[in-house]
This record gives C-alpha cells, sequence and structure tokens, in this order.
C-alpha cells in the first residue's frame, strides 16, 4: 500500500522549487542536481511530482499573482492604474519577482514548445487578460472593448518584465511602465468620452 503523501513536505518543496529555478533558471535544469541543492533525491521528487515538467509547472502555480484578487473591486480608471503599479511593484521587487522571472522563462519556451509549458503559458496570460478585462468593463467598458484594452495592456506589462529582467535596468523599465499604465488608462478614458 503506497504511503500517503505528506503535503507539507510537498508545499516546501515547491517553494524551494521555486527559489532554485530563480537562480539557475529553467534552461539546462535536471533532477539530480536540483534534488541535491534541496536535500532530497531524485527519486523523491518523482514520488512528489510524477515528473520535471509537471513539478516545474506546479511550482509556477503555486506562486502565481492571484491576476483576479488583485484587479477585484476597481470600477474607475485611476484605480486601474493605481492596481497595475501595485502588480509591476510585486512583480519585479516584490514578492512575485522569483516566479515571475520563471514565468518569463516559461513564456519563452511556450513560443516554441507544445505540452504543458505551453498549457500553463497560455492559463497564465488568459488569467492577466481576464481580470483586467473584468476591470475595463466594470469601469464601463463594453465587453469586446475591454479585452481588446487588456490584451495590448497585457502585453505590454509582460514586454516590459521581459526588458527589465533581461537589461538589468530598473529606472528606464519603472518609467516605462508608470507611462504605459498612464497612457493606456488615459487613451482608454478619452476613447470612452469620445474624444480620443
Amino acid at each position: 500500500m503506497a504511503r500517503p503523501l505528506d503535503h507539507g513536505k510537498r508545499a516546501e518543496l515547491l517553494q524551494e522549487v521555486c527559489r532554485y529555478i530563480g537562480v539557475h533558471g529553467l534552461d539546462d535544469l535536471t533532477l539530480r542536481p536540483l534534488a541535491a541543492a534541496l536535500g532530497t533525491s531524485s527519486r523523491m521528487l518523482i514520488y512528489y511530482f510524477d515528473s520535471r515538467e509537471n513539478l516545474i509547472v506546479q511550482a509556477l502555480a503555486s506562486q502565481r499573482p492571484a491576476f483576479a484578487d488583485m484587479f477585484d473591486g476597481v470600477e474607475n480608471l485611476s484605480g486601474l492604474e493605481t492596481r497595475l503599479n501595485l502588480l509591476w511593484r510585486n512583480m519585479t521587487v516584490g514578492p512575485d519577482e522569483v516566479s515571475s522571472r520563471i514565468l518569463m522563462q516559461v513564456l519563452g519556451i511556450a513560443t516554441i514548445k507544445g505540452g504543458i509549458f505551453a498549457e500553463y503559458a497560455r492559463s497564465t496570460v488568459l488569467a492577466l487578460t481576464e481580470a483586467l478585462a473584468n476591470a475595463y468593463t466594470r469601469c464601463g467598458h463594453a465587453p469586446d472593448e475591454s479585452w481588446l484594452e487588456a490584451t495590448i495592456l497585457g502585453a505590454g506589462f509582460r514586454g516590459l518584465l521581459i526588458d527589465r529582467f533581461s537589461t538589468g535596468q530598473p529606472e528606464r523599465t519603472d518609467l516605462a511602465a508608470a507611462m504605459l499604465f498612464g497612457s493606456v488608462v488615459s487613451v482608454s478614458s478619452s476613447r470612452r468620452e469620445g474624444t480620443g
């Protein structure tokens, strides 16, 4: 009879895996050195997570920013801009920085490979887009327009994250993010009022 999973240990391993990937990256990640760094064995990692790919996706999912919660309750464009700036800080210097760096790697992998990484990337992109679209709709935009606005904003957000993590230039990308959030909200407001 198989022994039951220790869910506390599993959750702890997921956090440690994220920290490891944040330092070492995904490009040549193998279970043996990962297990050694975590003080366990590759056999135990397989026991808890079934496969290398499943381990990575579950580690990421355990730390994915709660986009719906972040934008819940936003009902005006200035509130949307405030939450965007908070999300930017969380994902660049706050509690979601490590998982954000890993997410950017997964998005890159997903553009050339299918499978489990592609599904995770797709669901994460759509989670942010949906959260933004719902906020835009609560601000008075038509649903179709809200999805387009959210798509533009989400793509810009991800592009700036890649820029920041690739170049190591926080000042420039912080300013660019603030400009993006301000201009998207301003243009959206003008369009809604029929002046843009």
